[in-house]
């Protein structure tokens, strides 16, 4: 019995090597297949659940298990920048400024509407799985909060209520600028915003 469990772990384990090797080493040659599913991808809905992870190696590395409790979403989400709604009426000021910095990255972005999506449910960590001229494509990792629980491994994740509104994900962290370590990362510390209401005096004194 413990020949063949040590038999399938192993040969799990060089599966998921193998499917890592041509995702980085030889993209174009889940070119043809990504083509076809795309035609489809882009016909579909912006959010939409998936029975299966694409990405097995990326999905059981970020934490995906085949247990209850846990679902897979892709989510499409449109490239290019940001702009707020044109001013059709009413008093127009001089400063109006129709790019919006959303300060956030493709990837939270993509967390966040998953989870807006799935309410009951925590995200867990996500990866990029496609892009085309017009949009981009991810799979998000959600788990159920009340199944999570009883999940040793990932209990403690399933009670952080709205984390992804939080930025305690993986791609929030990142685009907070909380990855990094050493001399000049503590001004990103609790985020870049809260840093600079704190020290609101420094930044207009450097204005003026």
């Amino acid at each position: 019995m413990f020949n063949f469990a040590l038999q399938y772990t192993l040969t799990n384990m060089a599966l998921y090597k193998y499917l890592q090797k041509i995702w980085e080493e030889n993209p174009k040659a889940l070119e043809d297949l990504y083509k076809a599913r795309l035609i489809d991808w882009r016909r579909g809905n912006s959010v939409v659940r998936v029975e299966h992870p694409t990405r097995l190696d990326r999905a059981h590395a970020l934490g995906y298990k085949a247990k209850q409790g846990y679902i897979v979403v892709r989510v499409k989400l449109l490239r290019g920048g940001r702009q707020r709604p044109r001013i059709s009426s009413g008093r127009k000021s001089k400063n109006t400024r129709r790019k919006l910095v959303l300060g956030m990255n493709y990837r939270w972005v993509a967390e966040r509407r998953a989870n807006k999506k799935y309410p009951n449910c925590e995200v867990v960590n996500s990866y990029f799985l496609a892009k085309d001229g017009k949009h981009y494509f991810y799979e998000i990792i959600l788990i159920d909060r009340d199944l999570g629980k009883k999940y040793p491994e990932i209990a403690g994740l399933a009670e952080q209520r709205g984390r992804v509104y939080r930025g305690l994900t993986s791609s929030a962290r990142r685009s907070r600028g909380l990855r990094g370590k050493g001399k000049g990362y503590e001004k990103n510390r609790p985020s870049v915003r809260a840093y600079k209401r704190r020290n609101k005096s420094k930044y207009s004194k450097k204005q003026s």
